[in-house]
């Protein structure tokens, strides 16, 4: 017997029911920590689960920001610098990643809240997370309101891009479960990623190509 929610039904849930719902239905989403740094200096780190590519030629990525109903700090520092780091979430510092979704107040630095050490790069304002295997530097490019629900879209060109040696493939292939790469589910549930296989571009009328 399946379950079937219409719209209305949706709309009736409890808020945090239907969040948690709502959120788990698009499956495992990347896992990723922004950093920011304001004008005056203060480093900020936040988990994000909306991370997405935008294109690669130049290489843009995005992220949503929910509504600026209360403070953001994010989104904050990103206008007043506009830089700003994605760092992809391991298994070994998933935990501590989770902590910095709580509501610190301004001035606090989830880097030393949660036990994760902030790493500079020369001529680059905002901090990457040393632990974090992969990490990108970002400029802001552009935001755009969803004007149905208030949130922004912010997407950034990617300027810096750190990795393990020997982590690129000769074809510019990562190895995510090599790299303790993790994905969420929902809002709070981390996992770790099983490749099932690797496959070649298709065309009409080929047999599929398995490369890994």
């Amino acid at each position: 017997m399946e379950n079937c929610l219409d719209f209305e039904k949706l709309m009736q849930l409890d808020g945090r029911y239907r969040a948690n719902l709502i959120n788990k239905i698009a499956g495992y989403k990347t896992a990723n920590l922004i950093g920011t740094r304001s004008g005056s200096g203060l480093e900020n780190l936040a988990v994000f689960n909306s991370v997405v590519h935008i294109g690669a030629n130049p290489p843009y990525l995005g992220f949503v920001l929910r509504p600026a109903t209360v403070e953001r700090h994010t989104y904050e520092n990103l206008k007043e610098t506009g830089y700003y780091t994605i760092n992809q979430i391991t298994g070994r510092i998933h935990g501590q990643a989770h902590m910095t979704s709580a509501k610190f107040q301004r001035g606090v630095s989830e880097f030393e809240a949660c036990g994760l050490e902030p790493y500079y790069l020369k001529g680059f304002n905002a901090p990457f997370v040393a632990e974090s295997a992969i990490k990108i530097g970002l400029k802001l490019e552009e935001v755009q309101r969803i004007e149905c629900n208030d949130t922004r879209l912010v997407i950034g060109k990617v300027i810096q891009v750190i990795l393990p040696e020997g982590a690129i493939g000769e074809d510019g292939d990562l190895d995510l479960e090599s790299l303790d790469t993790v994905a969420i589910g929902g809002l709070d549930t981390y996992y770790k990623g099983i490749k099932l296989g690797r496959y070649g571009y298709v065309r009409p009328g080929e047999d599929l190509r398995k490369l890994s």
